[in-house]
């Protein structure tokens, strides 16, 4: 066992969003060097605590080549982001930057779904599904239409739970495996209450995004390349770097030639995720076309299967248990969904850590290449 790491790994890994953020803004601070902004959430916290992304910018404000590190798409995912950047913090990457590089450091881009345990923002959208254009068609997606009901039932059991189980099975022999999974994750845009629900337009926290590019203006770089971290798909502890459909085989190739032969794409059918509607790269390729790589760093935890009924309850919870979300019923949930997605083991930890300081030394390395 390498000591080091461990400890690093008790250091950097938080019980809970309030602590992570207070670890980020200590780092920050010691650092004394860059340009700290807090960009304030008008969601409450579980005890209505207020929330917030935090954004540190490390090397020269005008640099033309800039790393960005992004914790927290998926809310109750940011345990590993948070202390995988705070591990960068803590190892101080930014003494490694040379001239003309910067690195930006965004921390709980989704506050709500960090603080509550969930993995959509407080408008029940996944923000990794909120990325399209809502000026143009909006993607249909008939097969969750047709499960809609079965996937988020108005009972967890009795006659309307089994009903919906028995859906779903049928659904599952009748189509396959595959298309059941495209149904369920790649994205909806009709069932606000839904699974993978993209939003009806914007979320707060795409806007915040889009506030931060703005503000440490971004879309003027020349070089830009971006880890977004992620868990729950793939074997426990792995960390796999995803490309996504929206950057092509070209966004592809650009990975892999920074990132290695590790790098997937679901365009060749080697990601553990399907093609995705309205994810962040989608964003990022409209603004910065091929001067842009992005890699989500998706670390396994649990198998895929075991989430769906902890998503479904935490999706019943706000549609149809409202009144049971303080409740030991609604903290449960939460809890459990927590546990799903953010295995509180030495060994996870431990393997996270030492993945994530690869992809930083690669990151680092690409801005020069």
């Amino acid at each position: 066992m390498n000591d080091a790491i461990v400890q690093s790994a008790n250091k950097h890994f938080s019980s809970s969003y309030f602590e992570a953020r207070q670890k980020f803004r200590d780092y920050v601070c010691q650092a004394l060097v860059g340009k700290a902004a807090v960009y304030s959430s008008p969601a409450p916290g579980p005890g209505g605590e207020e929330l917030s992304t935090d954004v540190g910018w490390f090397g020269d404000l005008e640099a033309s080549k800039v790393g960005i590190l992004i914790s927290a798409t998926h809310g109750v995912e940011g345990y590993c982001g948070s202390a995988a950047q705070l591990d960068w913090l803590a190892e101080r990457g930014y003494e490694r930057l040379k001239s003309d590089e910067a690195m930006l450091l965004i921390h709980a881009i989704n506050p709500y779904g960090f603080a509550w345990d969930r993995r959509v923002t407080q408008e029940g959208c996944d923000l990794n599904r909120n990325f399209i254009d809502f000026a143009a068609p909006i993607p249909q997606n008939e097969g969750y239409d047709a499960l809609a009901e079965s996937l988020v039932p108005r009972a967890l059991e009795g006659p309307v739970f089994a009903a919906a189980e028995a859906a779903i099975e049928t659904y599952r022999a009748t189509y396959g495996e595959t298309a059941y999974r495209k149904a369920r994750t790649t994205g909806q845009y009709r069932h606000p209450k839904g699974m993978f629900f993209g939003g009806f337009g914007p979320t707060l926290a795409r806007q915040t995004l889009e506030r931060i590019v703005s503000d440490y203006s971004i879309g003027s770089r020349r070089r830009v390349l971006i880890v977004d971290y992620h868990t729950g798909l793939g074997p426990y502890g792995y960390g796999e770097l995803q490309c996504e459909q929206a950057s092509g085989v070209t966004g592809y190739q650009r990975a892999r030639d920074i990132f290695g032969h590790s790098v997937t794409s679901p365009d060749l059918g080697t990601s553990s995720a399907l093609v995705l509607n309205g994810t962040q790269d989608d964003y990022w390729q409209r603004l910065l076309g091929d001067r842009h790589v992005y890699v989500c760093l998706e670390f396994g935890t649990y198998p895929p299967e075991a989430a769906r009924p902890l998503l479904r309850a935490d999706h019943w919870l706000y549609a149809y248990g409202q009144a049971q979300i303080e409740s030991g019923v609604g903290r449960g949930i939460r809890q459990r969904v927590k546990q799903h997605y953010y295995p509180e083991r030495t060994d996870w930890k431990e393997m996270v850590l030492y993945r994530s300081r690869q992809v930083h030394r690669q990151l680092m390395e690409g801005m020069r290449a």
